[in-house]
C-alpha cells in the first residue's frame, strides 16, 4: 500500500512541478548530435536563460547543379529550446551580424519555438572563393536552406515555420516555391513582389497618396531644394567623404552621382523608416545648406551610396539587377533638376564587372505559383511602407494577407488591429501545432526581438 501511495504521489508531483533543468548528459547529447551532422561545424555555444545558442557553419556546394565546382561555409545560428518544440527558419536575405547574439523573431516568440537563422549566400563570409556570381540565384539559396532543414530535421521533430522581413520575406517565399514540403507554413513580412519589372506604376501611385498632402509636398520640396543647391551640397558631401574616408569610384563613379542618388532616395527612405508623426521634421526652403544636408543624411544617409556603404549590399543589388527587379519611379517633380539618366536602378551602384541584364522569368514564375498553387502563406505589409506597394497575392489555400495601418517597413503582426492580430496569431499557432494553453512560460529575462531588417545607417 505504501509503495502504491508513493508511486501515485510521485506521478502527481511530476504533473504539477516544473521539469528539472536539462542534465549535462542531455546537453552533451545535443552538442554531439549537432557535431555528428555531416558538414556542420559548431563554432561556439552560449546559454542564455532558458535556451542554448549556437553559432554554426555548414558546408554548401558553390553550385548545387555542379557539386564538384567547390564549396563554401554558410553561417547560421541555432537558438535551441527543445527538440520537440517547433522550429522557425529565419531568413534575413542578407548577412547575419558579425558577432551573432541570441534573439527571437516575432513568429519564434509567438510559438515559443526554436530558431534557425541563416546567412544568405554571398553575404559576409558566406561566399565561395573564388566567387562565380552566376551562382547567386534564388534557386541556389533555396537549395542551401533545403539542405539545412533536411540536416536539422534529424534532431527536431516539431513543425517548421519559415519567416523573414523585406528581402528575407522574399527569400522565404522563394524557398517555399522550390521546396514546398520543407516547412509547414510561411510568415513573410513586407516582402516586395515585382513580377513585371518595368510596370512599376504602383510605386508612383503609392507616393501620390501616402501620408498627408502637406507632408508629400514638403518632401518633394526638400528634394527640389537639394538639387537646386547641388554645387554647395556636393561640396558638403565631398568634405564629409574626406573626413570619413568615403570613395565613389568603384560604384556610383562620382560624388555628384552619389549625391543625386541619395536625394532621389530621400522620400523613399522617409516612408520606409519614419511615419506621419515625423512630417514636422521636414525642413523648409529657409533651411541652411548645412541643415538640409544634415536632415537628408539622417533620413537617407549620404554614406549609404558610397563604395564603402555599397560593399555590404552588393549581393542584393546584383540579385535585383539579375532576377528580383527594382522600383522604377518617374520623379516627375524633379524634371529639369536631375543630371544622370537611368541612375535609379541597381546596375548604377554595382561595380562595372557585376552589371548584368535582367531575367524576367524567375519573378513571373514565383508570382504565378504564389497566386495559384501556394499553401499556408501569411503576408504582413505596412500601409505606409513603399516596399509594400507591390505585394504578393496569396492563393485561397489557407493563405492570408494583412496590412498594418500606418505602419512602415517594420510592420508586424503586433501592429495589426486586434481582430486581425488574433486571427493571424491563431493561424500561426495552428500551423505550428501549438495550443495557446500549452505554451511554456516566458523565459526570464526574455530574449531581445530580432527585427529581421538591416539598418542602412549601420550596414557593416
Amino acid at each position: 500500500m505504501r509503495s502504491r501511495f508513493l508511486a501515485a504521489l510521485t506521478a502527481l508531483l511530476a504533473l504539477v512541478l516544473p521539469a528539472p533543468p536539462a542534465t549535462a548528459a542531455v546537453q552533451a547529447d545535443l552538442l554531439e548530435r549537432l557535431k555528428a551532422i555531416p558538414g556542420l561545424t559548431v563554432v561556439s555555444e552560449t546559454q542564455p536563460s532558458g535556451y542554448r545558442f549556437f553559432v554554426l557553419s555548414y558546408t554548401q556546394p558553390a553550385d548545387h547543379r555542379n557539386p564538384g565546382k567547390g564549396t563554401f561555409q554558410q553561417r547560421l545560428t541555432l537558438l535551441h529550446r527543445s527538440e520537440q518544440a517547433p522550429v522557425v527558419l529565419a531568413t534575413s536575405g542578407y548577412g547575419l551580424p558579425a558577432n551573432p547574439a541570441a534573439s527571437r523573431t516575432e513568429p519564434t516568440r509567438l510559438i515559443d519555438g526554436n530558431q534557425v537563422s541563416v546567412e544568405h549566400r554571398f553575404f559576409r563570409s558566406s561566399r565561395p572563393s573564388p566567387a562565380d556570381w552566376d551562382d547567386l540565384t534564388i534557386w541556389q539559396e533555396a537549395t542551401d536552406e533545403h539542405r539545412i532543414v533536411r540536416a536539422l530535421k534529424t534532431i527536431y521533430s516539431g513543425k517548421w515555420i519559415q519567416t523573414g522581413g523585406s528581402k528575407g520575406g522574399m527569400t522565404s517565399v522563394y524557398h517555399r516555391r522550390f521546396y514546398p514540403g520543407d516547412v509547414d507554413g510561411v510568415v513573410a513580412y513586407v516582402a516586395p513582389n515585382d513580377p513585371v519589372n518595368p510596370l512599376d506604376h504602383a510605386y508612383d501611385r503609392f507616393f501620390a497618396r501616402v501620408g498627408t498632402e502637406a507632408c508629400r509636398t514638403a518632401l518633394e520640396n526638400v528634394q527640389r531644394e537639394a538639387l537646386e543647391r547641388r554645387e554647395r551640397m556636393v561640396a558638403l558631401l565631398e568634405a564629409d567623404a574626406a573626413r570619413n574616408g568615403y570613395t565613389f569610384a568603384r560604384t556610383l563613379g562620382s560624388a555628384d552621382r552619389s549625391f543625386e542618388m541619395t536625394v532621389l532616395d530621400t522620400a523613399w527612405a522617409f516612408w520606409q523608416y519614419l511615419s506621419v508623426a515625423d512630417c514636422p521634421s521636414v525642413p523648409s526652403a529657409s533651411a541652411t545648406d548645412e541643415e538640409l544636408y544634415a536632415w537628408i543624411d539622417n533620413v537617407a544617409s549620404f554614406a549609404f551610396y558610397t563604395d564603402q556603404g555599397m560593399e555590404y549590399y552588393t549581393p542584393y543589388y546584383y540579385q535585383a539587377a539579375t532576377q528580383l527587379g527594382w522600383p522604377d519611379l518617374a520623379f516627375r517633380h524633379l524634371r529639369g533638376l536631375t543630371r544622370h539618366r537611368g541612375l535609379y536602378q541597381p546596375n548604377a551602384v554595382l561595380p562595372a564587372e557585376l552589371r548584368s541584364r535582367h531575367d524576367p522569368w524567375p519573378m513571373l514564375d514565383v508570382d504565378h505559383w504564389v497566386r495559384t498553387r501556394s499553401e499556408r502563406m501569411l503576408f504582413v505589409y505596412g500601409e505606409n511602407d513603399p516596399w509594400s506597394a507591390e505585394r504578393f497575392t496569396p492563393s485561397g489555400r489557407d493563405s492570408y494577407l494583412y496590412v498594418a495601418p500606418g505602419a512602415n517597413h517594420g510592420a508586424s503582426i503586433a501592429l495589426l488591429p486586434e481582430a486581425e492580430r488574433a486571427a493571424a496569431t491563431a493561424t500561426l499557432l495552428r500551423w505550428a501545432d501549438v495550443s495557446p494553453a500549452r505554451r511554456a512560460p516566458e523565459a526570464a529575462p526574455p530574449l531581445p526581438d530580432d527585427p529581421m531588417l538591416p539598418d542602412r545607417h549601420r550596414s557593416s
